[in-house]
């Protein structure tokens, strides 16, 4: 885990309340804190000395261990809102760091209490079993994500050869006034909408049917964009990865020209993990 220098054999319970200074605002006086959660990790991970995390200042990770498992949290300011984009990278870049050497059960970003004795009081205690039983399940395990996205001309070109009503009504507006074919322009959009989208559907299970054999779990994804070819996260075992990617490399390159197609990973399991914001929390 960034940060981390690997694990201990046993976890420590006493540690569950570090001291820690205080952050302090312009006039030198102490500023409102709460306890940032990102996430939950088996309790034997140790940290390395200076990871950082969301705030201004950024605040400095640490471990609130309760029996078996422990949280990953940071002192935040109360003063100010969170969401700037460099928290939710901070936040992020975090758990995805994590993912790679340890299980982790990411928090949605914003997950705030008002001290460590809240974090285990409102969220290790009550759920210590089930985060273990998760924790156990994800070892070994990581999440990738395959995400490609087609060449605009390219697939609207495949569109218009292999539908003639959309080739007829492209015809029909070309050189028109906009106002003058504005039905058409209309109807045009919507058949080459659908015809993206069921390319998108093909395209998605010739993948999924590929990289299902070598995962654990998969998930489509919606697509965050109208030229999305393909948004799947896959639960892949660290033994596979290898594999994994080949298969992610073979598929790429029966695209040339017609879209990109990226692998990122490894992530933190959000597809493939529930974990609520603890009760409380400011976020």
């Amino acid at each position: 885990m960034p940060g981390s220098t690997g694990r201990t054999e046993t976890a420590r319970p006493e540690d569950a309340r570090p001291e820690t200074a205080r952050p302090e605002d312009a006039t030198g006086h102490e500023r409102a804190t709460g306890c940032y959660i990102y996430g939950i990790v088996p309790g034997d991970v140790e940290l390395d000395p200076d990871p950082r995390g969301v705030g201004d200042p950024p605040g400095r990770i640490q471990l609130v261990r309760h029996g078996e498992i422990a949280a990953l949290v940071s002192d935040v300011a109360l003063d100010r809102p969170l969401g700037r984009p460099d928290d939710l990278v901070a936040h992020q870049r975090l758990l995805d760091a994590t993912a790679a050497e340890v299980p982790v059960l990411p928090l949605r970003f914003g997950a705030v209490v008002t001290d460590r004795e809240a974090v285990v009081e409102e969220l290790l205690g009550p759920n210590h079993d089930g985060f273990l039983v998760a924790l156990n399940e994800l070892e070994g395990r990581a999440e990738y994500v395959v995400k490609g996205r087609y060449v605009e001309r390219v697939v609207i070109g495949e569109v218009l050869e292999e539908n003639a009503e959309v080739a007829r009504l492209r015809e029909e507006i070309r050189g028109k006034p906009e106002e003058a074919t504005w039905d058409a322009r209309i109807r045009l959009g919507e058949l080459v909408g659908e015809h993206v989208a069921a390319k998108r559907d093909a395209d998605t299970e010739v993948l999924v049917n590929a990289l299902a054999p070598r995962s654990v779990a998969v998930v489509v994804r919606e697509p965050t964009h109208e030229q999305d070819a393909v948004h799947v996260a896959f639960l892949v075992e660290s033994e596979r990865q290898a594999e994994f990617e080949q298969v992610v490399d073979e598929f790429g390159d029966r695209w040339p020209g017609r879209g990109t197609l990226r692998l990122l990973g490894p992530l933190a399991p959000y597809d493939f993990v529930t974990t609520g914001r603890p009760e409380g929390d400011n976020g």
